[in-house]
């Protein structure tokens, strides 16, 4: 299969802003950026791959920047409609969506990764996500922590800090 020669929209219209919060972390992020998943949404309009016969739909990873805007708020803008729905295979136009936006906020080793999803974003959802303090303090090795949506799944619920990511649409 070729690889799509995928265009941006030059004109997008569906903005939505992404608010974070951080709240009760026990120190600073080394560094925090952000991401926007996207993908074709009609199978159909993808040809099959030669040897699994299986259809591999494109996919875009889109990095994204969370600007401070106070001490524990970040802000960040994505467009739903950031690709141009075309024929790049010529079986009928790839249908763009978005699939989620999330957050990488990296302390050492560990990156707190938490994610909102297309459903929530259109909602106007928020999404808050736990965070073990030990996972914090715990330099020993490098991985992704996604944190969970109760912090009574920790041995210890009172010692966590939460991240909130929030979708608000823009209006043009």
């Amino acid at each position: 299969m070729k690889k799509p020669d995928v265009k941006l929209n030059p004109n997008p219209r569906m903005r939505y802003e992404i608010t974070m919060r951080v709240e009760g972390a026990p120190g600073e992020f080394d560094h925090i950026d952000g991401y926007a998943d996207y993908e074709v949404i009609n199978p159909a309009s993808v040809p099959l791959t030669p040897f699994s016969g299986a259809t591999l739909e494109p996919q875009r990873h889109e990095l994204i920047e969370f600007r401070r805007v106070s001490d524990n708020v970040y802000k960040a803008e994505v467009y739903l409609d950031r690709f141009m729905d075309e024929d790049y295979f010529g079986q009928g136009i790839c249908r763009w969506s978005i699939v989620s936006v999330g957050a990488g906020l990296r302390h050492g080793p560990v990156t707190f990764s938490p994610g909102i999803s297309k459903k929530e974003i259109l909602a106007g959802s928020a999404i808050k996500r736990h965070f073990a303090n030990a996972s914090y303090a715990d330099e020993s090795m490098e991985r992704i922590d996604i944190g969970v949506d109760d912090p009574r799944k920790y041995k210890r619920p009172e010692d966590t800090f939460t991240v909130t990511l929030e979708s608000a649409e823009k209006f043009p």
